[in-house]
Protein backbone atom coordinates (compact mmCIF):
# COMPACT_ATOMS: atom_id res chain seq x y z
CA UNK A 1 0.00 0.00 0.00
CA UNK A 2 2.89 2.46 0.91
CA UNK A 3 4.22 1.84 -2.56
CA UNK A 4 1.51 2.75 -4.25
CA UNK A 5 0.83 5.76 -2.12
CA UNK A 6 4.15 6.88 -2.84
CA UNK A 7 4.00 6.46 -6.46
CA UNK A 8 1.39 8.42 -6.62
CA UNK A 9 2.48 11.05 -4.52
CA UNK A 10 5.75 11.33 -6.83
CA UNK A 11 3.85 11.15 -10.00
CA UNK A 12 1.42 14.06 -8.43
CA UNK A 13 4.46 16.25 -7.94
CA UNK A 14 6.23 15.70 -10.83
CA UNK A 15 2.81 16.76 -12.77
CA UNK A 16 3.04 19.81 -10.36
CA UNK A 17 6.66 20.68 -11.40
CA UNK A 18 5.74 19.80 -15.36
CA UNK A 19 2.69 22.80 -14.48
CA UNK A 20 4.97 25.15 -12.53
CA UNK A 21 7.72 24.92 -15.91
CA UNK A 22 4.73 26.12 -18.36
CA UNK A 23 4.57 29.96 -19.65
CA UNK A 24 2.02 31.79 -20.65
CA UNK A 25 3.11 33.42 -23.75
CA UNK A 26 1.17 36.49 -22.96
CA UNK A 27 3.83 37.34 -19.88
CA UNK A 28 6.89 37.57 -21.46
CA UNK A 29 7.91 40.71 -21.42
CA UNK A 30 11.80 40.81 -23.02
CA UNK A 31 13.50 38.44 -25.08
CA UNK A 32 17.50 37.44 -25.97
CA UNK A 33 19.43 35.72 -28.07
CA UNK A 34 22.71 34.13 -28.04
CA UNK A 35 24.79 30.75 -27.87
CA UNK A 36 24.99 31.15 -24.12
CA UNK A 37 26.91 27.49 -24.26
CA UNK A 38 29.45 28.20 -26.68
CA UNK A 39 27.85 25.21 -29.22
CA UNK A 40 27.64 27.53 -32.20
CA UNK A 41 23.95 27.26 -31.92
CA UNK A 42 21.23 29.91 -30.65
CA UNK A 43 19.54 29.87 -27.50
CA UNK A 44 17.06 31.81 -25.73
CA UNK A 45 16.56 34.02 -22.35
CA UNK A 46 13.27 35.15 -21.69
CA UNK A 47 12.02 37.76 -18.66
CA UNK A 48 8.27 36.61 -17.58
CA UNK A 49 5.99 38.67 -15.61
CA UNK A 50 4.60 36.74 -13.12
CA UNK A 51 1.18 35.32 -12.99
CA UNK A 52 -2.43 37.67 -12.76
CA UNK A 53 -3.14 38.03 -9.13
CA UNK A 54 0.19 37.58 -7.96
CA UNK A 55 0.99 40.51 -5.07
CA UNK A 56 4.29 41.61 -6.13
CA UNK A 57 5.86 42.79 -9.06
CA UNK A 58 8.61 39.74 -9.11
CA UNK A 59 10.00 39.23 -12.87
CA UNK A 60 11.01 35.58 -13.49
CA UNK A 61 14.29 34.57 -15.52
CA UNK A 62 13.41 31.03 -18.06
CA UNK A 63 16.91 30.02 -20.24
CA UNK A 64 16.16 27.54 -23.14
CA UNK A 65 19.25 25.80 -24.46
CA UNK A 66 19.94 24.24 -28.23
CA UNK A 67 18.94 20.37 -26.99
CA UNK A 68 22.39 18.34 -27.89
CA UNK A 69 20.48 15.86 -30.64
CA UNK A 70 17.73 18.04 -31.55
CA UNK A 71 17.36 21.54 -33.12
CA UNK A 72 14.88 22.13 -30.28
CA UNK A 73 15.07 24.63 -27.37
CA UNK A 74 15.03 22.99 -24.08
CA UNK A 75 14.58 24.62 -20.36
CA UNK A 76 18.04 25.18 -18.72
CA UNK A 77 17.20 27.64 -15.71
CA UNK A 78 13.87 28.17 -13.98
CA UNK A 79 14.22 31.25 -12.17
CA UNK A 80 10.67 32.57 -10.73
CA UNK A 81 10.02 35.56 -8.88
CA UNK A 82 14.23 36.98 -9.50
CA UNK A 83 13.91 40.75 -10.69
CA UNK A 84 11.87 44.03 -9.78
CA UNK A 85 10.16 45.88 -12.27
CA UNK A 86 7.03 47.02 -13.77
CA UNK A 87 5.34 44.33 -16.90
CA UNK A 88 1.88 46.27 -17.21
CA UNK A 89 1.20 47.96 -20.61
CA UNK A 90 -0.22 50.90 -18.76
CA UNK A 91 3.02 50.77 -16.23
CA UNK A 92 5.05 53.17 -15.58
CA UNK A 93 7.60 54.39 -17.84
CA UNK A 94 11.29 54.15 -16.46
CA UNK A 95 10.38 50.90 -14.39
CA UNK A 96 10.46 48.55 -17.23
CA UNK A 97 13.07 45.14 -17.27
CA UNK A 98 15.17 44.64 -20.12
CA UNK A 99 17.28 41.37 -20.83
CA UNK A 100 20.45 41.46 -23.85
CA UNK A 101 22.82 39.10 -25.09
CA UNK A 102 26.31 40.41 -24.39
CA UNK A 103 29.67 39.12 -24.84
CA UNK A 104 30.01 35.48 -26.35
CA UNK A 105 28.26 33.71 -24.01
CA UNK A 106 26.49 36.18 -21.17
CA UNK A 107 23.55 37.64 -20.41
CA UNK A 108 22.75 41.17 -19.37
CA UNK A 109 19.48 41.61 -17.01
CA UNK A 110 18.73 45.12 -16.42
CA UNK A 111 16.07 46.38 -13.75
CA UNK A 112 15.79 50.09 -12.94
CA UNK A 113 13.29 52.38 -11.15
CA UNK A 114 13.98 55.94 -12.57
CA UNK A 115 10.52 57.06 -12.38
CA UNK A 116 8.84 56.99 -9.02
CA UNK A 117 9.59 58.62 -5.73
CA UNK A 118 13.40 60.09 -4.74
CA UNK A 119 15.41 56.56 -4.39
CA UNK A 120 16.40 56.02 -7.76
CA UNK A 121 18.00 53.51 -8.96
CA UNK A 122 19.03 50.71 -11.80
CA UNK A 123 20.83 47.86 -11.88
CA UNK A 124 22.46 45.35 -14.36
CA UNK A 125 22.93 41.28 -13.35
CA UNK A 126 25.45 39.44 -15.78
CA UNK A 127 24.71 35.91 -16.23
CA UNK A 128 27.38 33.46 -17.87
CA UNK A 129 27.28 29.83 -18.60
CA UNK A 130 30.34 28.16 -16.57
CA UNK A 131 30.40 24.60 -15.70
CA UNK A 132 26.86 23.41 -16.90
CA UNK A 133 24.93 25.62 -15.30
CA UNK A 134 24.13 29.59 -15.27
CA UNK A 135 26.16 31.75 -12.68
CA UNK A 136 25.92 34.89 -11.91
CA UNK A 137 29.22 36.56 -13.52
CA UNK A 138 28.74 40.61 -12.52
CA UNK A 139 26.17 42.91 -10.72
CA UNK A 140 26.03 46.41 -10.87
CA UNK A 141 24.05 48.50 -9.17
CA UNK A 142 23.56 52.90 -9.11
CA UNK A 143 21.42 54.67 -7.22
CA UNK A 144 20.90 58.49 -6.42
CA UNK A 145 17.84 60.23 -4.34
CA UNK A 146 16.14 62.98 -6.26
CA UNK A 147 16.13 65.73 -3.49
CA UNK A 148 19.77 64.87 -1.71
CA UNK A 149 22.94 65.39 -4.55
CA UNK A 150 25.24 63.90 -2.01
CA UNK A 151 23.30 60.57 -1.44
CA UNK A 152 24.50 58.79 -4.39
CA UNK A 153 26.50 55.68 -4.78
CA UNK A 154 27.22 52.67 -7.50
CA UNK A 155 29.32 49.64 -7.26
CA UNK A 156 30.58 47.49 -9.88
CA UNK A 157 31.15 43.57 -8.41
CA UNK A 158 32.85 40.97 -10.92
CA UNK A 159 31.68 37.38 -8.87
CA UNK A 160 33.76 35.37 -10.88
CA UNK A 161 36.73 37.52 -10.22
CA UNK A 162 36.15 38.79 -6.97
CA UNK A 163 36.76 42.82 -8.51
CA UNK A 164 34.56 45.31 -6.74
CA UNK A 165 34.15 48.77 -7.27
CA UNK A 166 32.53 51.47 -5.07
CA UNK A 167 31.80 54.72 -6.13
CA UNK A 168 35.03 54.66 -8.14
CA UNK A 169 37.19 52.85 -5.65
CA UNK A 170 38.58 49.92 -5.40
CA UNK A 171 37.34 47.77 -2.62
CA UNK A 172 38.57 43.89 -1.95
CA UNK A 173 36.07 41.31 -2.33
CA UNK A 174 35.95 37.61 -2.37
CA UNK A 175 34.50 35.87 -5.84
CA UNK A 176 31.41 34.27 -5.41
CA UNK A 177 29.80 31.92 -7.43
CA UNK A 178 26.24 31.70 -7.09
CA UNK A 179 23.72 29.83 -9.38
CA UNK A 180 21.15 32.40 -10.71
CA UNK A 181 18.51 30.19 -9.14
CA UNK A 182 20.02 30.74 -5.79
CA UNK A 183 20.62 34.65 -6.53
CA UNK A 184 18.64 37.89 -4.86
CA UNK A 185 19.53 41.25 -5.11
CA UNK A 186 19.74 41.56 -1.24
CA UNK A 187 23.03 39.08 -1.91
CA UNK A 188 24.19 41.83 -4.41
CA UNK A 189 22.92 45.01 -2.32
CA UNK A 190 24.68 43.22 0.91
CA UNK A 191 28.01 43.09 -1.46
CA UNK A 192 27.57 46.52 -2.29
CA UNK A 193 26.94 47.62 1.12
CA UNK A 194 23.60 48.61 1.01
Amino acid sequence: MFKFVLIGGLALSAAFAARAEQIDPSRIVDAATGDWDGDGRPDLALLVAPEDGASDDQIGIYIYLRDSEHELLRLSVSAPNKIWGSTSADGIFGQEPSVKAVGKSSIAIHSQNSAIGRDRWDQTLTIAYRDKQFVVAGYTYNHYDTLDPNAVGSCDYNALTGKLQMNGKDVKAEPRITSIAQWNDEVGRSICGQ
